[in-house]
């Protein structure tokens, strides 16, 4: 059996001011650096071992996985940051505000853009939701299911959009279905996957 940990990263700054990040090194707000600390205390309570840990290249999932670590006495395992494990990019969206983008479009076109998996929000350079996973699945391949098929516990801190990817792709979920998913800050998954990587239990910490 393996064993995986996913996690979104605290809450950001923009994100406390409803605003598109995406690729935006935007840092930890104080209530993320709290719910950082509140995450690695939880895992550690629940007796999680972790052997690698993966990040994003934002600051915001970085800063989150070092005080996780931190918490759990684990600041001197292997890490490995990847821009596969960035946020979903918004193009000329990045920085402008929900409620803006709302009032601009109307909350059930913003909504489709920000949950379908096919939608892409109408600025160059941004991308789907199956953008995301397409650009992640090289590293879950290559290396993460690597790990965790020689028994390692693997922590992948990351962003909202590509943790959806991920659950996606170990739970099986379909196109439709994923709208529904919500992933929140600081708010760790724990799975337990068989030797094919297959779900064998999800626990939500």
């Amino acid at each position: 059996m393996s064993r995986l940990v996913l996690l979104r990263h605290g809450q950001s700054l923009w994100n406390r001011e409803r605003r598109f990040t995406g690729w935006t090194d935007i840092d930890l707000s104080f209530q993320g650096i709290e719910e950082a600390r509140d995450a690695g205390r939880i895992m550690k309570g629940a007796g999680i071992t972790i052997d690698v840990a993966y990040t994003s290249l934002l600051k915001r999932a970085v800063r989150t996985m070092w005080i996780v670590l931190g918490e759990m006495d684990l600041t001197r395992i292997p890490v490995i940051k990847s821009w596969r494990l960035n946020e979903r990019a918004y193009g000329d969206f990045e920085g402008r505000s929900l409620d803006e983008a709302e009032e601009l479009y109307g909350a059930e076109q913003v909504r489709r853009w920000r949950k379908g998996f096919l939608h892409r929000f109408p600025a160059p350079s941004s991308e789907s939701l199956k953008d995301v996973q397409e650009r992640l699945l090289p590293l879950w391949q290559g290396q993460i299911a690597a790990d965790l098929k020689k028994g390692r516990g693997v922590l992948v801190v990351s962003h909202g959009n590509t943790i959806r990817a991920l659950v996606k792709h170990i739970e099986e979920i379909s196109d439709q279905n994923i709208e529904e998913l919500e992933v929140h800050t600081a708010s760790p998954i724990l799975y337990e996957l068989d030797g094919r990587l297959k779900l064998m239990k999800r626990i939500d910490l």
